[in-house]
């Protein structure tokens, strides 16, 4: 199986030179924008509006130590048990005693969080917390407010931005070491509707890839359209390795709509179960009782791999979904959950009075392109923040709330990094790939990448299951070609279709069961396994899965 080594489009007709370059407008982005504007020039590119991403979807909030009688060494311990085995201590600890700071930097920016009774912030609790530690805002509009509050901050310091622009390929250079450096990025620019209207070069002395996840490579997630990794295949294609793509957290609680549900899902708040809500089968017996010690609070992983294990034992007649009772809130859930009380009358569902049908569904991805807790790559030039990098905080399974933290301490980090030094500057040698050939996925076939991998590399998986997808993957694969007409859909499905064959690469190879990462023929986790999984794309695009470096703590040193 081959995918291409760079994304087809016409020559460029234009060029400009910035400071810094950010792609992808989520929390991570905004945060290094803003952090570094002062004295850089900052031009974010993102393919759809300034708020398309991820993180205004988000309902939790941010986890962070603000209570007394919690500690920062509970909120390490709760990460690394999350993380099973894979987080780096060192990381997780970097970012933990970070994290109140980073809240009150949203805050001193304008961010809203809830008050609590006693006039304070208001906590709550998440699966695999140990204490109350998340703050939380309209109730369950916590990404939406984080999203407001750094969108306004950066347009208002200056930053530029660029909607309706897709990140194609990396244009590289060549440093004073003789080392390969990121000197830009070749941008495809779309009407709305993703046509094609033009193409060109922006160079610049630091390129941060702030592009999020990849969830929409399977039919069913929480993520929204625009969430395709088109960072993580980005980076393949100039030759990086990715790492522990096979971890991918779903969502223990995503409302079902019915077995033909297709595309982005309305979340369920974990916070929900935080406020009490219990988990039940179509039979009326509880899902989590004894499964767990802290049962329908358990770390999320574990809470999906046994609702999926439930839903296959087809109890009352129902093998495809399970039910949220949160009806001892009685008309409160209204208040404290009005997004998810919303979703849930257009279902025709009263939240207050009524169980809400849930299944698990695509959500988080744990790992990503290898960086340091302030964005550095293996790549000179080249940085990445937020769900794209797999910094050591998160794992094989992260810990609920944890990733709006990150994307913040994470994104400021690096923004005051390149406010203060910015790499030197590289004249491009070529786009990555130029010299390969370079089809393009028809948007017609990302439908089936969809179907293939929530059919065969969901929830719970084993050896035949993964054949089956690499199979058919394949078989997609073999459908690239030249004549498809370069625009944002074929885009994405060609970098959908690169991730999605990178991620069930691993999870084929990776015989154990650990974190988010279930197999059914694995079902333990090994020692022999605490190594992290390296994919990457050879010369003539074929996928690569190699073992790298040990799990469990490096320091957050980048590696290939």
């Amino acid at each position: 199986m081959t995918v291409p080594r760079r994304l087809r489009a016409p020559a460029p007709s234009w060029t400009r030179d910035v400071d810094v370059i950010v792609i992808g407008s989520g929390a991570a982005g905004l945060a290094a924008a803003l952090a570094a504007r002062p004295v850089r020039q900052v031009l974010i590119v993102t393919k759809d509006v300034l708020s398309a991403g991820s993180t205004a979807w988000a309902q939790g909030g941010l986890a962070g130590v603000l209570d007394p009688t919690d500690s920062l060494e509970e909120h390490v311990a709760d990460t690394l048990a999350a993380g099973a085995g894979f987080c780096d201590e060192q990381v997780v600890r970097r970012l933990v005693e970070e994290a109140p700071t980073a809240i009150r930097y949203l805050m001193q920016l304008g961010a809203a969080f809830d008050p609590g009774a006693d006039g304070n912030v208001a906590l709550t609790r998440e699966g695999g917390h140990s204490r109350n530690r998340i703050v939380h805002s309209g109730g369950d509009r916590s990404g939406a407010e984080v999203q407001r509050t750094l969108d306004e901050s950066a347009v208002a310091a200056g930053v530029e931005v660029m909607e309706w622009s897709f990140a194609l390929d990396l244009l590289i250079g060549t440093n004073a070491d003789g080392e390969r450096q990121a000197a830009g990025v070749r941008i495809g620019v779309t009407s709305p509707d993703g046509e094609l209207e033009s193409v060109g070069d922006v160079t610049a002395r630091a390129v941060v890839l702030a592009s999020g996840g990849y969830g929409q490579i399977f039919a069913s997630t929480s993520n929204p359209p625009a969430v395709t990794g088109d960072g993580l295949a980005l980076a393949m294609r100039a030759g990086l390795s990715v790492t522990d793509v096979e971890f991918v957290q779903f969502h223990p609680t995503v409302m079902w709509r019915g077995p033909d549900a297709r595309g982005q899902q309305a979340l369920v708040s974990e916070a929900v179960r935080g406020e009490g809500a219990i988990l039940y089968d179509a039979a009326g017996e509880r899902v989590m009782a004894g499964v767990h010690p802290q049962e329908d609070l358990a770390p999320r992983d574990v809470v999906a791999a046994a609702i999926s294990a439930r839903m296959a034992e087809d109890r009352g007649g129902v093998n495809d979904h399970v039910y949220l009772d949160a009806t001892h809130m009685g008309e409160r859930f209204y208040e404290r959950f009005p997004t998810i009380t919303a979703a849930c009358r257009d279902a025709g569902i009263d939240p207050a009075t009524q169980r809400i049908p849930v299944a698990p569904a695509a959500h988080y991805a744990c790992g990503g392109l290898p960086a340091r807790l302030d964005g550095a790559t293996a790549l000179a030039g080249l940085f990445a923040v937020g769900e794209v990098s797999a910094t050591g905080v998160h794992g094989a399974n992260r810990l609920a709330s944890n990733s709006l933290t990150e994307s913040v301490v994470a994104g400021t980090n690096l923004g005051r990094d390149l406010e203060w030094e910015l790499p030197e500057r590289v004249e491009p040698k070529m786009v990555v790939g130029d010299d390969e050939p370079a089809g393009l996925l028809h948007p017609d076939r990302r439908r089936d990448v969809r179907t293939t991998m929530s059919l065969d590399v969901g929830v719970l998986r084993d050896a035949p299951t993964l054949e089956a997808a690499v199979a058919g993957l394949d078989e997609i694969a073999s459908s690239i070609g030249d004549e498809v007409v370069p625009s944002r859909e074929a885009w994405e499905a060609t970098n959908v279709l690169t991730v999605a064959t990178a991620m069930t690469a691993a999870a084929l190879a990776r015989e154990e069961s650990r974190g988010c990462h279930r197999r059914t023929d694995f079902p333990e986790p090994l020692p022999d396994w605490l190594v992290h999984l390296d994919v990457r794309l050879t010369d003539d695009g074929a996928v690569l899965v190699s073992r790298g470096a040990a799990a469990g703590g490096s320091g957050g040193v980048v590696h290939q």
